[in-house]
Parts: C-alpha cells; sequence; structure tokens
C-alpha cells in the first residue's frame, strides 16, 4: 500500500507510511526530509518525494527527531546513494551512531505479546527491518547558524524523554509543529484515537517526556504533525493537555 501523504501547508506535506510518519519541507527545487521510516519504508520514502514532485537529488537536508529504527531505518539506504547532511541534537547523535542504544528491546516486547495488538504490531516489525542493526554515522548536531538556510526553515525544540536527545521541529510558515514521538495521535499497539503519550516501554524516560511537552504548548502552531497517527488540526496546547 502507497504511503498516503497529506499537504498541511504551501510547502509542507505529512506522509503516514504503514506503521510510523515522516515529513516533507520544500522550498524551490529543494527539499527538507524530517524522519525515514523503517528500512522497509525505503521504498515509500521514495514514493512520496516522486508524489509531491521532487526527487532525491533534491534533499536538501535530513532532520531526525530521534534515532529509533523506525525513524532512521531506510536513512543507509538513502545516504549511500545521494548523502545529503544529517542533523539532529548532540545528544542524539551519539544515539543516531549507536554509541548508547535507548529503544525497547525485544524482551520488552515479548513480555507485552499476549496483547493482540502488540503481537500483530511486532510482526510487522520485522518484517519492515525493525530488528535490523541500523546506525547513521554521517549523523551530526545542528550548525550553531541553526536551520534557517534549509527548506522550511525548521526551529528545533530539545524534547528529552522518549530518548534523551528527542528533537521536535516547529515549522514557522506552517504554523505547525512535528512532535516525532515525544507526542503521537494513534499508534499501532493503542485503542485511544487522538493526542496522546505512547505505551511506557517506548520512553527512556517516560516522566521526563511528559515535562517536555510542556515546551511546546506555547508555540503558535495550529497543526499537529506526530511521528503516528494523523494530522491533529488544532492548536499544540490542546494536544498537550490531552496527552498529559
Amino acid at each position: 500500500m502507497a504511503p498516503t501523504v497529506t499537504q498541511v501547508a504551501d510547502d509542507t506535506f505529512h506522509v503516514a507510511g504503514a506503521a510510523t510518519n515522516w515529513i516533507l519541507l520544500t522550498e524551490g527545487d529543494a527539499l527538507t526530509l524530517i524522519d525515514a521510516g523503517y528500512p522497509g519504508d525505503y521504498d515509500d520514502v521514495l514514493t512520496s518525494i516522486s508524489t509531491i514532485g521532487f526527487t532525491p537529488e533534491q534533499i536538501a537536508a535530513v532532520l531526525v527527531t530521534h534515532a529509533h529504527v523506525d525513524h532512521v531505518g531506510s536513512l543507509p539506504k538513502l545516504l549511500e546513494s545521494w548523502g545529503p547532511p544529517v542533523y539532529t541534537s548532540g545528544q542524539e547523535v551519539q544515539h543516531a551512531r549507536r554509541d548508547y542504544l535507548e529503544q525497547a528491546s525485544r524482551a520488552d516486547v515479548m513480555l507485552r505479546c499476549w496483547r493482540p495488538k502488540v503481537a500483530r504490531w511486532a510482526i510487522h516489525v520485522v518484517k519492515a527491518g525493525g530488528t535490523d542493526d541500523i546506525a547513521v554515522p554521517q549523523a551530526e548536531p545542528f550548525p550553531r547558524a541553526g536551520l534557517g538556510s534549509i527548506p522550511g526553515s525548521p526551529v528545533p525544540i530539545m524534547t528529552p524523554g522518549h530518548t534523551s536527545g528527542h528533537t521536535c521541529y516547529y515549522l514557522p510558515s506552517a504554523k505547525a509543529m512535528v512532535t516525532g514521538d515525544a507526542l503521537v495521535t494513534g499508534h499501532a499497539i493503542s485503542s485511544i484515537k487522538g493526542p496522546q503519550v505512547l505505551d511506557g516501554m517506548f520512553h527512556n524516560d517516560a516522566r521526563e517526556n511528559l515535562l517536555s511537552l510542556q515546551l511546546l504548548s506555547g508555540y503558535d502552531a495550529d497543526v499537529v504533525l506526530p511521528g503516528h497517527g494523523p494530522v491533529w488540526n488544532r492548536h499544540i496546547g490542546e494536544a498537550v493537555a490531552a496527552a498529559r
């Protein structure tokens, strides 16, 4: 099944893959990719780029919210072919390079596989390459000059908790907030619809994640672009209140 591409502003697109999302930002003939799905999502990432009339050669930069395999999985193959710069927070750079790993373990998942939704999701994870050994050694810290020179001019917001270096991105021109996995609007193992936090097994520090969400409330964002679940067309402050 092809990925679902939703245009939320003139140059901003939310892409829903089979189990995770990524974001495309355009400006002129250049493109920013935020996150990149599982290893098995590689073809879908390329399809989504083609759907909005661009090619991988036009990727000016890749931004990473966090370095879990379902958000960086297709990057090694993408970088091998095209090699755009990859930026994330200084803390998350080490995670992307696999100097350490903050990710739900196989044991965490197996302990919950008695839940039908978890079992079905786990099968998809395996098929999508979620158990592959994925690293992004090319990851670099955000430039000191900021991200104003890349398409979309995203503003990084440090939101540790889901991982130590998790970052959300505010998109001023679109009045949108890319929330990664700090705040989602759905997940394959969740029965909740709408703003929520992920199951505790996915967070490095669930309490810190909740505290970090408060940082988002004050931004002028009327569209929420989550790492899992559909676009939410209400103020980020409402989303944070609902999730908390």
